[in-house]
């Protein structure tokens, strides 16, 4: 029967501060911690699989006889944002923070996006996504100027209604920003949040976003496993994240229940090789937000829909679930935080109740991976593999 793995990457899931989380102003940020206090809470299958036997959480009941192999792994790449957390999963860990944008981009870096593609610029300034438009959607609207904000991660955004400039043609945009942003401005994700409605009382974002994102620097997971002829399928927005490279199939979600819906769908379907799955709610439509009963609400959730998906798993199977960064929604901060993040193996062929500790970088997950579907690779991290296999 043919191997297949799949990676579920809970985006921002957190379970707390790294060592270095004041270097990024990250001090006391703890995802889990947070969320488990809400009463939207309840996760009894990650319970039963092991997430609060994990090194170093103290929140929630740890269980007696754990289903899965455990760990906390800490990220190496020098940063906490989507690109570098999800390429280090793949296998390519990053030693050059992508740069941010704390005052907003140059004057330069504005005017010429201006010029090429001839409408004026709002705002330019780090800024929550939704409050952005609240803020400057009405000018927006009334002039056609083009709503352009980051955040603490390293993002151009531009944001626009769509019945003032059509989805296509803000793509376009995004287009003219990706290849202008190169070198010291070589942003990890130009992104382009389109919204809806006609004024601030009634204005929300579609999905619609579409990120251009940097090639990695150099052959992650992906291509090795492509090149061995089995299948990548992305789902959600890992075909963006790594530009399309290595990825044999893109399946576009629209949050994290239709997220899980593809999964449980590949789960009962022949595929052989990777499904890499990305569920963005909890981090962009609740942990940048601050909303911590919107997040636990969201981890009940997945929690019932991963219940479904266990049972589907085939004997070859292997079922990872990871985060890429924190993003603690109780803390002042809407932006990613500095977090060790999970990591749970299960499978019929995987040891129960193996604890790993705490690994050094995400990569284990790509080194892991290839490993299991026999792929040879040249990539950073350790496997784990052997210590965990039946």
């Amino acid at each position: 029967m043919a191997k297949r793995v799949f990676i579920i990457v809970l985006d921002s899931f957190g379970i707390g501060e790294m060592p270095d989380a004041a270097r990024f102003g990250d001090v006391g940020s703890n995802t889990l911690g947070a969320i488990v206090k809400s009463p939207k809470y309840h996760t009894p299958t990650l319970q039963k699989l092991g997430l609060f036997n994990i090194e170093g959480v103290v929140c929630g009941r740890r269980a007696e006889a754990p289903l899965a192999s455990f760990a906390r792994l800490e990220e190496v790449s020098n940063g906490k944002d989507t690109t570098t957390g999800h390429w280090e999963i793949a296998g390519v860990e990053s030693e050059k923070a992508l740069p941010v944008y704390p005052d907003g981009f140059p004057d330069e870096v504005i005017a010429e996006f201006e010029r090429r593609t001839g409408r004026r610029v709002l705002c330019n300034k780090p800024y929550s996504g939704t409050d952005v438009i609240r803020d400057y959607g009405e000018e927006h609207m009334k002039t056609g100027a083009l709503i352009v904000y980051t955040s603490a991660d390293s993002v151009f955004q531009v944001a626009a209604n769509e019945a003032v400039v059509p989805v296509p043609e803000l793509y376009r945009y995004c287009e003219i920003a990706r290849e202008m942003l190169t070198g010291d401005h070589n942003v990890g994700r130009v992104i382009a949040r389109p919204f809806v409605g006609t004024n601030a009382k009634d204005f929300k974002r579609t999905t619609n976003r579409h990120d251009l994102s940097l090639k990695p620097p150099r052959k992650t997971m992906l291509d090795y496993i492509r090149a061995a002829g089995l299948d990548t399928i992305g789902v959600g927005k890992i075909y963006d994240i790594f530009d399309g490279e290595g990825v044999s199939e893109k399946l576009k979600t629209t949050g994290n229940a239709n997220g899980m819906e593809v999964t449980l769908e590949l789960a009962q379907r022949g595929f052989s090789g990777l499904a890499f799955v990305n569920l963005v709610d909890f981090d962009m439509v609740y942990g940048h937000r601050n909303d911590v009963d919107g997040y636990a609400n969201a981890a009940t959730e997945f929690d019932g829909q991963l219940a479904k998906l266990l049972p589907l798993l085939r004997a070859e199977d292997l079922l990872i679930i990871t985060a890429d960064h924190g993003c603690d929604p109780a803390t002042p901060s809407t932006d990613h935080s500095r977090e060790y993040v999970p990591m749970l193996a299960y499978g019929k062929g995987v040891r129960a109740g193996v604890d790993l500790g705490t690994r050094r970088s995400f990569a284990c997950i790509a080194q892991t991976v290839c490993e299991y579907l026999g792929v040879p690779v040249q990539l950073d991290g350790k496997s784990f593999l052997k210590e965990i296999l039946r």
